[in-house]
């Protein structure tokens, strides 16, 4: 059986400084960088193996996915295009704090986090799940079994989610916080609930 392990990066410099970041590439923080160290020492004393580590482009996923490789000493992550975050069209580089006045009536108001749903430019949630079902088909068409690592983002990994199970952006959106460093386990003989498999104390969104 294939079992696919989700995590996100750890804090950036943007989720720091409480900006949109979608593309934008900054490097993780010093506690990003301890977040992704504490993942990879909780992995290696769960005894998790992975057959391959596949990370977004971007250097906040690269560098958390390579702390994990290198924690349990197996091949670099592999890039995979997909994994990017969300396109945030004309909100990237905008405040969080802005979304509310920025986007309304255009929001779905989660726990901690306001989304934005179809700014100019921006990816919308069906979009993201359509990128999530092509990302686990290439994975599920290259592993049949065993344990595979993808290192991605929060609008992002959370609609691999939807896509894995099948739900509806919305829900998922409204279900839980991917926070950072967190990981999550996409199996068959796993429910939607028992996803998580890490969660951290967060210090953003």
């Amino acid at each position: 059986m294939l079992k696919i392990y989700l995590a996100r990066h750890g804090q950036d410099k943007d989720n720091a400084s409480g900006i949109l970041n979608g593309y934008r590439d900054e490097p993780l923080t010093e506690l990003g960088l301890e977040q992704a160290k504490t993942l990879a020492k909780e992995i290696v004393a769960a005894g998790l193996h992975f057959d391959a580590v596949y990370s977004s482009p971007l250097r906040r996923a690269y560098t958390t996915a390579e702390t994990i490789t290198d924690a349990l000493g197996i091949a670099k992550p592999v890039v995979m295009q997909d994994l990017i975050e969300r396109d945030f069209g004309i909100m990237t580089g905008k405040a969080t704090k802005d979304i509310t006045k920025l986007c309304a009536p255009d929001i779905l108001q989660a726990d901690p986090i306001t989304y934005f749903l179809s700014p100019e430019g921006a990816e919308t949630f069906q979009d993201l799940i359509e990128r999530g079902k092509r990302v686990i088909k290439e994975i599920q068409e290259k592993y049949k079994d065993g344990n595979v690592l993808l290192v991605a983002h929060g609008d992002f990994g959370k609609m691999i989610y939807a896509a894995y199970y099948n739900l509806d952006w919305k829900s998922v959106l409204l279900m839980f916080h991917f926070g950072n460093s967190e990981l999550l386990l996409l199996s068959e003989d796993s429910s939607p609930e028992e996803a998580h498999v890490f969660k951290f104390k967060q210090y953003n969104h």
